[in-house]
């Protein structure tokens, strides 16, 4: 199945997300100058945003504050609306236009599914929960990671991805993919 992974990554999020609590929306996380409520906002904007980039129509939610109100709900929606758009017929081969460019549905998918797993993991973090993610998921994506972000998507401000970080000895294999995306493990 070709969304296997992508959903492997949301239900693990999915799994943080259920575990945080309205008093930890105010919390640090491992992203610069982002706050617990604003990675919950995009990684629920997030879903949507994916499956509008594979139909290739306007993002549904749009700017909507998806912390403020049943934010696992709105992520269920968006996850099952984004899980329908890949698997429609020909999306791994197809060309997408997305906003930054265009790249191949089956590319976009990788995408798809580091940024959604990244980020679960970024908030798992951020509230105190267990970092050591789906190993298995964890270690393919740093393959995929590996492969396709060069040094360039790189800054020190984490425009795009953020320097690479070093983990430490033993870290887990969600712990070195954030290292590797410039998180601070």
């Amino acid at each position: 199945m070709a969304t296997e992974m992508l959903e492997q990554a949301i239900a693990t999020t999915r799994g943080v997300l259920a575990n945080i609590s309205r008093e930890q929306l105010d919390a640090d996380t491992p992203c610069a100058q982002w706050k617990v409520s604003d990675v919950v906002n995009h990684v629920v904007g997030g879903q949507y945003f994916f499956e509008s980039g594979v139909l290739g129509t306007p993002q549904a939610g749009g700017d909507t504050d998806y912390a403020a109100r049943d934010f696992l709900a709105a992520f269920d929606d968006g996850a099952a609306r984004c899980v329908t758009a890949f698997s429609g017929d020909g999306v791994m081969d197809k060309m997408l236009t997305l906003p930054f460019g265009q790249m191949p549905g089956s590319a976009f998918i990788g995408l798809a599914s580091t940024d959604t797993f990244t980020h679960g993991w970024d908030l798992a973090r951020a509230t105190g929960q267990d970092t050591d993610l789906a190993p298995e998921l964890a270690a393919m994506l740093l393959v995929g990671a590996r492969q396709a972000i060069q040094p360039a998507f790189r800054s020190e401000d984490g425009a795009v991805f953020g320097l690479e970080q070093t983990a430490p000895a033993g870290a887990s294999n969600a712990d070195q993919l954030a290292a590797f995306l410039g998180r601070r493990v």
